[in-house]
């Protein structure tokens, strides 16, 4: 049988309805887009970071789950792991708890704000709550929480609640501590606090719910520097629900502490496991309640990273049954004295590095619930083998770029999960196997050659730049390196790749210097002085990390983090640097101003996140700022039409979070489309006013925005939910004065191709 296929070009009209104010501007709102709608095309294949996690056994013995992500939401499976959607769309997408209610498993609370404080942490805005299994949320206050570690509800009282916050982790302050609710989250008491530059990392109840454990941990970011520990963190006990708190001292560190981890086991309400980050991190094991304790293993996986891995469990029928998930999951069945690999020979399926969260089934402690940063796996028989939950689309794209063939391809870079490509439409729907993966580690920039996209640049974390052939299979490291005398490179963890879009084959890449190369990568020449501010006190990265000292490239510092050149001129050139310079230049690199000062209303030093030239005027550019990472969690958005001389302020009150990406459409100079931390935000009018596109797109972060030249649709890259395609943004061109004035307009579209498929005999 042959399946004969052509094509039918059509053209059509989109009916968009447009409110005008009395004066004529546009007022936008979440509906004004509501002819268009965003659509998903995953990928769900590598799936994402999983912070969080609960279940709870139904009457006939299946699993309802509720995983928490990162900077994907909440999604909830009815059917024991094989079926989820997500249910906290128009919500904080960061998570950093998730708690059932015992007594009542339709009360689902969920603590906002990863706790899992990497450099790119998202923050939360406090906590909620659903009482009809996840369809309605309330939020119920702490929204200077910022990080919530763990949320418990008391076994015999559904009113009293105890939340275990970080508060800022940018800036001294915020909610920080232990918070108790006894009227089902209605008011909020702060009962332990130490001060304002002290979190509460982690928080266990016996079964009864008589005694709490409270890990207390001193813990700040800064741009290019982490601490983690101090002498005010600790171990405390509360026997009286929460009214007063007990320092643990007896056989634990005397020396300074950082992140502390604490379990109880649930068999045996005497025993209880911490993990304590110290000059030598260890698990350590109480027997009477947490008044004396033994150091039990130092083992790698113990120690591992204790920043960022701060889960321990034990099984609910086994006191001496504990797991580790670190940077993999490791098991103790001698009560803490040894540990295992839990992936011997007998597993199933690779097992994603990089593990925070474990539900063990009360009822048969042999079913496991795992996340990593790869999603979720599921054991049925203590972990020999283990199934991959690969239809979760909560992967976390930096950038997102796109090549020219029909359907064209989408490509990116990926927290923790590499470089991907994948197809923006396909005729049974796009699957898992229509990924493909071009790149490694933390995967950034991944762009086609303009060319020849069988050459593929994939860029990841610390300035590691290949360059991929998909024909011949060679790939070739091709990152810059210093000259003879010249300084040691400084490439940000996010280190930026430009391709020329007047000059095939010739990148740009940015360490402190902007490098050029005309031939793919070959060859590299150093066209500017270091344009940073070059700051000593901001290059502290090889010493960050504190007690455990912790140097993955991640917190590189006075580095280019923007570059872009002129579509309309080569010679012109924009660069932004993380410490706080808007460089450019306007005879191809030979000479470079910094206008930064010409900027009003942006504290110094604040990060640029995105310099974006204009494709209309040379003469024009866009800049975003993001002052997050000290603690300024405003929104910063300007344009210059005079070559940075001077600038004007777009940003409103209509916009939520911190700028990552702007983007001025190629066709409407008027047409203007933001990416901040809480969404996708679009202009009309040169960015005077601003709506939220709400239709099919959660609030989550969106970190990079592509309009497609040909086929005139937006791709979005989400840090959360994967990638999102809005297909023909030309009705939002479309819109003029005209249109405006009348109550109903007709907006043209992009001719629509039409595939017809005919079976022969």
């Amino acid at each position: 049988m042959n399946v004969r296929k052509s094509v039918l070009v059509t053209a059509s009209l989109a009916a968009v309805i447009v409110s005008a104010g009395a004066n004529g501007a546009i007022e936008l709102n979440s509906t004004t887009f509501g002819g268009l709608s965003a659509r998903s095309i995953g990928p769900a294949v590598m799936s994402g970071r999983i912070a969080a996690l609960d279940a709870v056994v139904v009457d006939d013995g299946s699993l309802t789950l509720y995983i928490g992500t990162a900077s994907g939401g909440v999604w909830k499976s009815d059917d024991g792991g094989i079926v989820y959607r997500p249910i906290f769309d128009e919500h904080q997408q960061s998570i950093g708890a998730v708690r059932i209610d015992p007594s009542n498993p339709e009360t689902v609370w969920v603590g906002t704000g990863e706790s899992w404080v990497r450099n790119t942490v998202s923050p939360g805005d406090g906590v909620y709550r659903s009482t009809d299994g996840g369809e309605n949320w309330q939020h119920l206050g702490l929204k200077n929480s910022d990080h919530i570690a763990e949320l418990l509800v008391h076994p015999d009282d559904s009113n009293v609640v105890y939340v275990c916050a970080l508060g800022h982790l940018w800036a001294p302050g915020g909610e920080r501590g232990v918070f108790r609710s006894k009227d089902g989250g209605e008011n909020w008491e702060n009962v332990l606090h130490i001060d304002d530059g002290t979190s509460c990392s982690d928080l266990a109840m016996t079964p009864d719910g008589s005694t709490l454990y409270a890990g207390m941990w001193t813990v700040r970011r800064y741009p290019d520097f982490f601490e983690s520990g101090g002498e005010t963190s600790g171990l405390y006990r509360s026997t009286d629900g929460g009214d007063t708190w007990q320092a643990l001292t007896d056989g634990l560190p005397e020396t300074d502490k950082g992140r502390i981890a604490v379990a109880v086991a649930a068999s045996q309400s005497e025993r209880v496991f911490a993990i304590v980050e110290s000059e030598n991190t260890a698990l350590y094991r109480s027997d009477d309640g947490g008044d004396t304790w033994v150091e039990k293993d130092d083992s790698s996986n113990v120690q591992m990273r204790p920043f960022y891995f701060g889960e321990l469990v034990v099984d609910p029928t086994d006191a001496d049954r504990v797991y580790r998930p670190a940077f993999s999951l490791t098991v103790s069945d001698d009560g803490g004295d040894a540990f295992s690999s839990m992936f011997g020979g007998g597993f199933s399926v690779l097992i994603h590095p990089d593990h925070h969260a474990l539900w063990i089934n009360p009822k048969n402690p042999r079913q496991l619930v795992l996340g990593t940063d790869g999603g979720v796996y599921i054991s049925e028989d203590r972990g020999f083998h283990w199934r991959h939950i690969a239809n979760l689309p909560v992967s976390q794209f930096y950038h997102v770029a796109v090549d020219s063939r029909w359907p064209y391809n989408v490509y990116g870079g990926l927290q923790d999960n590499g470089s991907w490509m994948g197809p923006s439409q396909a005729a049974s729907g796009i699957q898992n196997k229509d990924w493909q993966n071009i790149g490694f580690g933390d995967g950034f920039w991944a762009f086609p050659d303009p060319t020849n996209d069988q050459v593929l640049y994939a860029e990841y974390q610390g300035g590691q730049l290949k360059r991929v052939d998909r024909q011949t299979l060679e790939i070739k490291r091709i990152q810059p390196a210093p000259e003879p005398g010249q300084d040691k490179l400084r490439f940000n963890w996010n280190t930026p790749l430009h391709l020329s879009a007047s000059k095939p084959g010739t990148l740009y890449y940015g360490a402190q210097y902007l490098f050029r190369s005309r031939d793919r990568g070959e060859s590299w020449q150093a066209i500017s002085p270091d344009l940073t501010t070059n700051d000593p006190a901001g290059q502290r990265q090889a010493e960050s990390g504190g007690l455990t000292i912790d140097n993955s490239t991640a917190e590189n510092y006075t580095t280019i983090y923007s570059i872009s050149e002129s579509p309309l001129d080569h010679r012109t050139i924009w660069v932004g640097t993380d410490d706080g310079n808007v460089q450019l230049t306007r005879n191809g690199g030979r000479s470079w101003t910094n206008v930064v000062s010409n900027i009003d209303g942006v504290p110094t030093g604040t990060w640029v996140s995105r310099v974006e030239a204009s494709p209309h005027d040379k003469a024009t550019a866009f800049v975003t700022f993001d002052g997050h990472r000290r603690g300024d969690m405003a929104t910063y958005v300007y344009r210059t039409t005079d070559y940075g001389a001077t600038w004007t302020p777009l940003a409103n009150e209509a916009i939520n979070g911190y700028a990552w990406v702007i983007k001025q459409d190629p066709v409407n100079p008027n047409l203007l489309f933001l990416g901040t931390e809480e969404g996708l935000y679009i202009s009309l009018d040169s960015g005077e006013n601003w709506a939220r596109f709400s239709e099919n797109l959660p609030q989550v972060a969106v970190h990079d925005l592509v309009v497609h030249p040909t086929e005139h649709d937006l791709v979005i890259g989400t840090h959360g939910r994967g990638v999102y395609v809005i297909d023909d943004i030309t009705p939002l061109r479309g819109i003029t004065q005209a249109t405006i004035d009348a109550n109903v307009a007709l907006l043209p579209t992009r001719p629509a191709p039409m595939a017809l498929t005919t079976q022969l005999q």
